[in-house]
């Protein structure tokens, strides 16, 4: 396995992180075990979950996929796995955090609930890599590195991320952590695939600059890029298409953002070339997030072992200039509104 550093952190990860946000919904435990195994024999040593995971997020199970992890961790040497986890950033106008009665904050009081909470239900004394969940933008950044270098001083953590951010938060957080003898953010955690490159704009340059590593999450644009969603297609037991059955109208949203005309009108082509050079659309685009200078790890999630194959297949793979120059083409005729 080629383990690559995160940011100038000691991590030394795997090229695929394996995400748990099913795992309690999607994947009953059974299941989780069955995907957590076949993973570490693969290779994979990073895993990456949150407080607030499962998904679809709700106040009853919110904590029990970190439960279902830290079962499953204490059945491997601890030092052979890295293990990050999140604290779930402020409410915002699109989603109020399902946990401590929606009043979360990344503030100092809210980062020692979490974490405190987070290593009881993962039964470890430390994570290696924390990361806020999503931006606040309502307390300053000062108290929130502040709050966070705590947590790395106590031994509770190794290391700091951030994820969903952009590239002013992300320098504007790192400027204080220096000037102000803090621990610095190693890596961000954002949406990055065929159908979003919107992590080229500032953000890549940023972190080539900085030495910040992305950990790219849907890269394969939420199942989107499988194929499974082409002509008119709402397949069971997905994620966006119980999300378009359901009755909740944010969900719905969330849906129409990664399967709509555009999105579905590009995948058709990147299926074409994933035929042409005798690949799966999944391992295309697998293999296609991975190829980037400035990712660490991708982040990579499933329903079941089944699934897994197509993905780790990536590892084997090199992706040639012609395919990436299809790729780019596709990708220049700006047929997807997403965002």
């Amino acid at each position: 396995m080629d383990y690559r550093y995160v940011g100038k952190s000691g991590l030394r990860v795997s090229p695929i992180c394996m995400g748990t946000m099913g795992f309690g919904t999607w994947s009953d435990k059974a299941e989780a075990f069955a995907i957590l195994d076949a993973s570490y024999e693969r290779g994979i040593n990073f895993f990456d979950t949150a407080e607030v995971y499962p998904v679809p997020p709700s106040a009853e199970l919110a904590g029990l996929t970190e439960e279902i992890f830290g079962e499953w961790v204490k059945t491997k040497p601890r030092d052979s796995i890295i293990i990050a986890t999140k604290v779930a950033g402020a409410a915002s106008g699109w989603f109020v955090p399902p946990i401590r009665y929606g009043l979360t904050a990344i503030d100092r009081h809210h980062i020692k609930r979490a974490i405190d909470g987070s290593l009881k239900r993962l039964q470890i004394d430390y994570v290696d890599l924390y990361q806020v969940h999503w931006p606040d933008t309502v307390v300053p950044i000062e108290e929130s590195m502040e709050a966070l270098d705590r947590l790395v001083q106590a031994g509770k953590v190794r290391y700091l991320g951030t994820s969903n951010e952009n590239a002013y938060g992300l320098t504007k957080a790192n400027t204080v952590a220096k000037y102000e003898g803090l621990t610095r953010f190693q890596s961000i955690q954002n949406n990055f695939s065929l159908l979003n490159r919107r992590f080229f704009d500032e953000l890549a340059n940023v972190c080539r600059k900085e030495n910040i590593s992305l950990l790219p999450y849907s890269p394969i644009g939420g199942g989107v890029l499988s194929g499974k969603y082409q002509d008119g297609r709402t397949p069971s037991e997905t994620r966006f298409g119980d999300y378009m059955r359901g009755d909740d109208s944010r969900q719905k949203l969330m849906a129409q953002r990664f399967v709509n005309e555009g999105t579905l009108a590009s995948t058709e082509k990147y299926l074409e070339i994933a035929k042409k050079a005798d690949l799966s659309p999944v391992t295309l685009a697998t293999a296609w997030s991975m190829h980037w200078d400035f990712v660490a790890s991708t982040i990579v999630g499933v329903r079941n072992v089944g699934q897994l194959d197509e993905i780790f297949s990536a590892f084997d793979v090199r992706l040639s200039d012609e395919i990436l120059k299809d790729c780019d083409e596709v990708h220049q005729q700006n047929l997807y509104p997403m965002g």
